[in-house]
Formats: structure tokens, C-alpha cells, sequence
């Protein structure tokens, strides 16, 4: 058998983050979570003013974190209204989230980041996604001044669909009955969605995050309906993990504001270059070594043996193997990498049958 050769990447989650939010939204990135998802056939991007006015989308509007299977319940309502009416099915969502914009200090959760999104949403095999930015101005409309000037008249939402806890207007002071009220005085279609249970509990990106958070990755790639991944770029680390028999590179995280899940060992599949590798997950404050107070997130890519700096990678949460711990010398730390390489083969050749 072939000893494998073994790649610790070292996700650094303290980075610079991204100039302005335009970098989000350029036109090449766009075009490629499009491309390489085959759903969305159209992005509208409204940051420069732009007014669609043709009064013809099924449409739903909000931030659609994760695009988990409780939005994708609310989505296929959406596309089958569409299909049944024969207009054109949308998404309506910003680019940054609406709390972000409102209070400059506020550091969001994101299960995942705006391009990441594009490529869910893509996934589902809705007919567009209106990109509609989110500004102070914009708070400040009640909600049936949202519905007229944005949704009506500068989008032309036909039928609105509306998620069955969501709000939205100044304060979210309205709900389901005004909406529809509203909606009939301006000649909108407004529906409730349908909830979407699993076992007696509704689905929540605020659950999810939770669940992340404890560790319950089985649980939540169930409520997102695939794995959960973290990308970045590698860039040059301090290679500490040389000395101890694993090569190691920093990775710099795309999105500044995406959940890490808890601290400790997981199973992974890594996609490098299009090609998924096995691999096995550390998140932790590396007590053993003593050298960083910050959290790092390495793994250890399996039968794989190039050159990764400066590269992209994306990291596939399959299940959690155990807690981070101290332990008492680096010969203990290096045994028990190994007996996790073994519990992280033993996991993922049971997802393989």
C-alpha cells in the first residue's frame, strides 16, 4: 500500500477583509457560482439603480442564510407558482446582511457568503436572483412603501411569496394580514408559505449556526441539505508543523464572517484544483504547542503531495470525530493524530458505501 503524504493547511480565520462590497459582486465571480451551479439563468444586481418594472416574477424576498431545506421548501412553492402561471420565478436577497449595514460593529454569523449563496440558490434551479443592496434609506420604508416603490414598481413582483415567520419594513412592525392587505390595494398577489418541519421543529438558520457550534455536523448538513464547507486561499504560515512529521500552510478564509464549527477533530473531503481528496479536520487553540492564543483550523489532506500556496481549497464537513484537548508532551499530541487519521478513514469509507 502506498504511504499517503500528509498536508496540514492551517485556516487563519484573523484576515484582511475585503475593500468594499463591490468586490462581492464582480461580474466574473458572479458569472462562475452561476456557471459551475447550472440553475440561476439570470442575475440582476440593483446596485446601480437599475429598475425592472415588468411586473411579471413569482418572487420571495429575504436574506436567505444557507439556503437550507427551509428555504428551499419556500423556493419550490415559489418556482411551482411560477411554473403554473408561466412567468418567471426570483429570489430577491442583499449582499450584505441588513443588520451589517445598520450597526458598522456588528460581526454577523453567515453559514454562508454572498458568492457562496449565489451557487446555493443556483442549486435550486430558480429562474433568477434580483440582488437588491440594503442601505439605511431602505430601513426606513414601512412595509407597504417596500412593496410599492421597491418590490412594485421598481422590481414588478407579481406574486409575492412570504416565509411564515418572516417580517420585513421599518422595525418589522407588520405581518402576513397587512401584507396582504397592502398587496390587494396595489394589484400584488401575496401568499403565505407553508412551513417545513423535521421531527416536530422548524428549520432555522439560527439553528443551524447552533448546532455548528456544538458540533453537530450530521445534524446540520440534514437541515442544510448538503455538507458544510469553509473555503479559502493558502498563503505562508509558520510551518511549525514540519517539525513534527506534518507539512503545514495557512489558509485565508474568504468570508471574514462565516461560522467555524466547534473546536475539535472532524472527517472532511477536500476539493483542491477539482479534485476531492479525503482528509481529516483539526479546530482548536493548538494547547499543546502554546505558540498562537487564535483559533486554527488545519487538515491533513490524505494521498496528496503538490504544491498549495497561493491556491484555493474548500473543505467539506462530513461528521465531528472528537473535542480538542491538551495533552501532556508532543510524542502523546503526534500519537493521537494518527489514531484520528485512523477514526477519520474509518468514517469516511462509510460514506463512500
Amino acid at each position: 500500500m502506498r504511504k499517503p503524504w500528509l498536508c496540514s493547511v492551517i485556516f487563519n480565520l484573523f484576515f484582511k477583509p475585503k475593500d468594499r462590497i463591490g468586490r462581492l459582486l464582480e461580474k466574473e465571480t458572479i458569472e462562475n457560482a452561476l456557471i459551475n451551479n447550472h440553475g440561476i439563468l439570470e442575475h440582476i444586481d440593483l446596485s446601480d439603480n437599475k429598475i425592472i418594472n415588468d411586473g411579471s416574477y413569482v418572487a420571495s424576498v429575504g436574506f436567505f442564510d444557507g439556503v437550507h431545506i427551509g428555504h428551499r421548501h419556500l423556493i419550490k412553492q415559489v418556482k411551482e407558482e411560477a411554473r403554473r402561471l408561466n412567468l418567471p420565478s426570483a429570489i430577491i436577497t442583499f449582499p450584505i446582511h441588513p443588520r451589517k449595514v445598520l450597526q458598522k460593529d456588528y460581526q454577523p454569523a453567515l453559514l454562508c457568503g454572498y458568492e457562496e449563496k449565489l451557487g446555493q440558490l443556483a442549486a435550486t434551479q430558480i429562474d433568477c436572483c434580483i440582488s437588491l443592496p440594503f442601505t439605511y434609506d431602505l430601513s426606513l420604508l414601512s412595509a407597504k412603501e417596500f412593496m410599492q416603490k421597491v418590490l412594485k414598481n421598481d422590481i414588478g413582483v407579481h406574486t409575492l411569496f412570504v416565509g411564515y415567520d418572516h417580517r420585513f419594513g421599518h422595525n418589522r412592525e407588520e405581518g402576513f394580514n397587512e401584507y396582504e392587505k397592502h398587496g390587494k390595494e396595489m394589484g400584488m398577489r401575496v401568499i403565505k408559505a407553508s412551513e417545513w418541519h423535521i421531527e416536530g421543529e422548524n428549520v432555522s438558520s439560527t439553528k443551524i449556526r447552533s448546532l455548528l457550534k456544538e458540533g453537530e455536523i450530521l445534524k446540520a448538513n440534514t437541515l442544510l441539505s448538503y455538507n458544510y464547507t469553509l473555503s479559502g486561499k493558502i498563503v505562508e504560515g509558520y510551518r511549525v508543523g514540519r517539525t513534527i512529521g506534518f507539512p503545514t500552510a495557512n489558509i485565508r478564509s474568504w468570508e471574514r464572517y462565516k461560522v467555524v464549527p466547534a473546536l475539535g477533530v472532524y472527517a472532511v473531503l477536500v476539493h483542491v484544483r477539482d479534485v476531492i481528496y479525503e482528509g481529516m479536520l483539526y479546530i482548536g487553540t493548538r494547547p499543546t504547542l502554546h505558540n498562537d492564543p487564535g483559533i486554527s483550523v488545519e487538515v491533513n489532506i490524505f494521498d496528496f503531495n503538490a504544491d498549495l500556496y497561493n491556491q484555493s481549497l474548500t473543505v467539506e464537513f462530513i461528521d465531528f470525530i472528537r473535542s480538542d484537548r491538551k495533552f501532556d508532551s508532543l510524542e502523546k499530541l503526534v500519537e493521537q493524530i494518527h489514531e484520528d487519521k485512523r477514526s477519520v478513514k474509518k468514517r469516511l469509507q462509510q460514506e463512500r458505501v
